[in-house]
């Protein structure tokens, strides 16, 4: 039997061809929102369109301020991916230089930077981003930036593994034995080593972090009006589910759709990059 490529999409993977359907019509619908739905999706509607139910003209309803539920939604995504990305890349180049500088460095800085990811681990990410996000006023900025901060230990062990894995390799020795300094082993041998651990745990990170920002949305904490964003979309739906099913409905379909896209992708990505899953897949 001939062996597919490595690398190469295998077109009965229904999940990951799911995933990228998914999540590229998400990109597409936040980079497109502009064209999608013109106009200030936070401007109040006409006073006789308030809450009227999914129709030919407003295909998703209206909520109680007789904004249209499909334009806010679609400019939603565009906050719900920025934070998803933002928030996860800030964590990725944290972790990725904290677990670098832990497997390259000596003993002593690992136990230190170990010691402290540790600690910080043993507080739960919830507690400390709701203990973060409250002592200052709630904005798009704080959410990305605290999520980043309160997401990198993870990611640092991780990256610390994989980086003392890395180093027992052959050609790293070779590559010391031509009298490279560690800085140069570590940037062009280390690094592009880690590149399919770092994107995959990334990806499935994506998800989580746009759950993580509806939840505080839905709190009150989280992005604020006049931004748009899923989860102050339910937190307006959520005490008129009988009059106003919709309000809440669509925001949370679509924020259930993007986590589970990402995480479809995450899955995928790591089938796809991970040389250990590649060979065991293979059959004479």
């Amino acid at each position: 039997m001939a062996v597919e490529p490595v690398g190469s999409l295998n077109r009965t993977d229904g999940g990951l061809r799911t995933a990228l359907v998914l999540t590229t019509v998400g990109l597409a619908a936040a980079l497109l929102a502009p064209v999608l739905a013109p106009g200030d999706p936070s401007a109040l509607g006409e006073a006789g369109a308030r809450l009227a139910a999914p129709s030919s003209v407003h295909w998703l309803g209206t909520d109680p301020l007789g904004r249209d539920v499909l334009a806010r939604l679609i400019h939603g995504a565009r906050v719900s991916l920025l934070v998803g990305w933002v928030s996860v890349l800030a964590a990725m180049l944290c972790g990725t230089v904290v677990g670098m500088a832990a497997g390259l460095g000596p003993r002593r800085l690992d136990r230190a930077l170990m010691a402290l990811t540790d600690l910080f681990m043993s507080f739960p990410r919830i507690f400390l981003v709701l203990l973060l996000v409250s002592v200052s006023s709630p904005s798009l900025l704080l959410i990305m930036v605290v999520l980043g901060l309160t997401g990198w230990m993870s990611v640092a062990r991780l990256v610390r593994a994989e980086t003392l894995s890395l180093k027992q390799r052959d050609y790293i020795a070779a590559a010391r034995g031509l009298g490279l300094t560690p800085l140069q082993v570590a940037w062009r041998h280390i690094l592009p080593g880690l590149w399919p651990t770092i994107i995959v745990a990334a990806t499935l990170r994506v998800g989580g972090a746009i759950l993580t920002e509806s939840f505080l949305s839905y709190l009150g904490l989280g992005v604020q009006e006049p931004t748009v964003s899923w989860g102050g979309m339910i937190q307006m739906g959520r005490g008129i589910l009988l009059d106003g099913w919709w309000v809440a409905t669509f925001p949370g379909i679509a924020l259930a759709v993007t986590v589970i896209g990402y995480n479809l992708l995450g899955d995928g990505l790591r089938r796809r990059l991970d040389p250990r899953r590649q060979g065991g897949g293979q059959h004479d």
